[in-house]
């Protein structure tokens, strides 16, 4: 597990689903030490704190890995949750901009967009992506790949994907 991000976050939510918080943030600790510098470790320790904490965690999270876009899509959550929507926006775009592959990114921009956007800007963001053509990210991949989603495009992938982050952030408390 040693220096492996992907199995420490999944070992870190394993402990979260079984209940075991405690441990959860003793992995958490573990996982930061031997990867110190890993985006997504970063970004899972931001969304999964006590809100008190998210914010220094943010910062923290910036200095080490300051042009990671899991952590900036996780900051620009922050700036949502806290109802900066231009701020927010900000955030995500340039989550956006600085890995246009990561499809996770494109999906949380969209499904902020729907939220808080015009039907111009869902479209602009809808166009941009479809022109950049993600092929990455944790949701992404799960979403796209899925059997009954394998022939759709890449709008049609967006769309799926930001409904399951808009469902999932609506029934799963912070």
């Amino acid at each position: 597990m040693q220096k492996n991000p992907e199995l420490w976050v999944e070992a870190i939510r394993l402990e979260r689903r079984a209940g075991n918080d405690k441990l959860a943030i003793s992995l958490m600790a573990r996982a930061l030490q031997e990867c110190p510098s890993s985006g997504l470790l970063l970004a899972e320790n931001i969304s999964t704190s006590p809100r008190v904490e998210q914010k220094s965690k943010s910062a923290d999270a910036i200095k080490r890995c300051p042009d990671d876009p899991r952590v900036i899509s996780a900051v620009a959550a922050l700036f949502t949750a806290e109802r900066k929507y231009d701020k927010a926006r900000k955030w995500f775009e340039r989550a956006v901009v600085l890995d246009s592959d990561m499809g996770d990114s494109w999906a949380k921009l969209y499904a902020f967009e729907l939220e808080n956007g015009t039907k111009e800007t869902q479209e602009n963001v809808k166009q941009r992506c479809v022109t950049a053509d993600p092929k990455h990210g944790e949701l992404w991949c799960k979403v796209a790949k899925a059997m009954p989603n394998r022939r759709k495009s890449v709008a049609e992938n967006l769309e799926a994907v930001a409904t399951f982050i808009l469902d999932k952030s609506t029934t799963v408390p912070n």
